[in-house]
């Protein structure tokens, strides 16, 4: 009788063991930004169509059967069709394979000028803001006179001097630009420098280098993806107007900036030839920074753990 006592009747108490399981599953820092963004929408949706204009930059040139620079008579200035699904310019070459390969100089430029932008800033900075002293007064002073210029004039008077092309507007476009980023490296680190962790590892005798590059700017990394993410757009724009004017890429190569230039021309014949490239330059720049919106709230640590 006893044993279908037990059976029948259950004692009702508290679950200790689903009291002390964890209810949020132990991810890291990367993987719960990572399914942050995913939960955001908008800024999922940024890096999906930026992910796309970058396979279209890479394979559509590739795979078509269209040269950017042949030019045919019998082809000028054709509304978009099935055959030609951009149309082509006034000189008959196929805007679908030049936007795309506009699009291939355009990303380039602007992500490689804003990378190497970030990495001689986060370098200065780091250095200045850990060292400080001396080594900060003279690094600060630099950046102050610099600063002081705008940056498009010294990127337009180094165009001027060095030519045009692709290396050579990356090159003018980081002579100056890491300056932001090295203003803002520098105010994490002074933050961060005083830090327990940062004092533990002086007392353990932890090399100065060792402990900027495996301590402190991994403390800051997210932030200075989040400031690249935003600086990309500027550097895209800077490019299509150093391009629109005339000293950016030279024809027949091409960017966005080269084909807004040859379709303004045609704006009111054939809108169609400045419609597309500046939708292209639009699109990306808003999906970068919205991306950038994203990154920014995903990576802020005070989020962590609260969805």
């Amino acid at each position: 009788m006893a044993e279908i006592a037990k059976d029948r009747f259950k004692v009702i108490g508290k679950n200790t063991k689903s009291m002390e399981s964890i209810s949020r599953p132990n991810i890291g820092y990367w993987q719960d930004a990572w399914r942050r963004i995913r939960k955001n929408k908008i800024a999922f949706f940024s890096l999906c169509l930026i992910s796309i204009y970058i396979l279209l930059a890479i394979f559509a040139p590739m795979f078509s059967q269209y040269d950017y620079s042949t030019q045919s008579v019998d082809k000028m200035s054709q509304s978009p069709s099935s055959v030609h699904w951009f149309g082509t310019d006034a000189l008959g070459r196929d805007l679908w394979v030049r936007a795309w390969m506009g699009a291939r100089v355009s990303l380039t430029i602007g992500f490689a000028a804003s990378i190497i932008n970030a990495l001689v800033g986060s370098i200065m900075g780091g250095i200045s803001g850990f060292y400080g002293g001396k080594v900060d007064m003279l690094i600060q002073r630099v950046v102050d006179v610099l600063y002081g210029i705008p940056s498009m004039i010294v990127t337009i008077l180094l165009m001027v001097v060095i030519g045009n092309g692709v290396h050579c507007l990356i090159i003018a476009m980081c002579m100056v630009g890491w300056i932001g980023s090295c203003r803002f490296v520098r105010g994490e680190v002074l933050k961060l420098r005083e830090s327990d962790f940062v004092a533990a590892a002086r007392i353990l005798g932890v090399p100065d280098f060792v402990i900027i590059v495996k301590h402190i700017l991994p403390n800051i990394m997210g932030l200075i993806i989040t400031n690249l993410t935003m600086a990309i757009p500027g550097a895209i724009f800077q490019e299509a107007f150093l391009s629109y004017i005339g000293l950016g890429i030279k024809p027949p190569g091409c960017s966005w900036g080269v084909l807004a230039k040859e379709g303004i021309a045609q704006l009111r014949i054939h809108p169609y030839q400045v419609v597309i490239p500046a939708a292209l330059i639009c699109t990306t720049m808003l999906a970068l920074n919205l991306l950038g919106d994203g990154l920014r709230d995903a990576f802020d640590p005070k989020l962590r753990g609260t969805e």
